[in-house]
């Protein structure tokens, strides 16, 4: 594509995506308009719903501005194995939570293939930097805000 193809037509991708984002940011809004949550201290669980769906209006615009832009860049062509290795650890994020793995073996595999996925190469020290910030996050969760993140073996040692 050339800037001479911009100057008579918007860039469509822009223009899809930005109709994505705006129809998604009514679904969302519509589904926290039909939430009966109630709180009793002002600002209840429906506010981060609207500011989501707020959000995604924003996006939405803003991909309309940029589709009528001129000079759009031309997209880089993606790095294959860096998504591979991504596409990877979150199939095995899902994998591992859906047969009872756990949430921090879980954490620790998906960040050690996203570091690798961005030109990291040490997978070992990424995936132990990966475990401490999933046992950091669980631990947070678990005895600070009682939250029950998916547990496995190693969850059950801390509960």
């Amino acid at each position: 594509m050339t800037n001479e193809s911009h100057r008579h037509g918007a860039n469509k991708p822009a223009l899809i995506v930005g109709v994505l984002l705006l129809i998604v940011a009514a679904l969302v809004g519509y589904d926290a308009s039909q939430q009966t949550i109630t709180s009793t201290y002002g600002v209840g669980p429906t506010a981060m719903p609207y500011v989501v769906a707020t959000g995604l209006v924003v996006l939405g615009l803003a991909h309309f501005v940029v589709a009528f832009r001129e000079g759009l860049p031309e997209p880089e062509e993606a790095d294959s194995k860096a998504l591979l290795w991504i596409a990877g650890g979150l199939i095995f994020l899902i994998a591992c939570i859906g047969l009872g793995g756990g949430f921090i073996i879980a954490i620790a595999v998906v960040f050690a293939c996203t570091a690798r996925g961005m030109g990291r190469q040490a997978l070992l020290v990424d995936a132990a930097i990966g475990f401490v910030l999933g046992l950091a996050i669980f631990l947070v969760f678990a005895k600070v805000l009682t939250l029950i993140l998916p547990s496995g073996p190693l969850e059950r040692l801390f509960l």
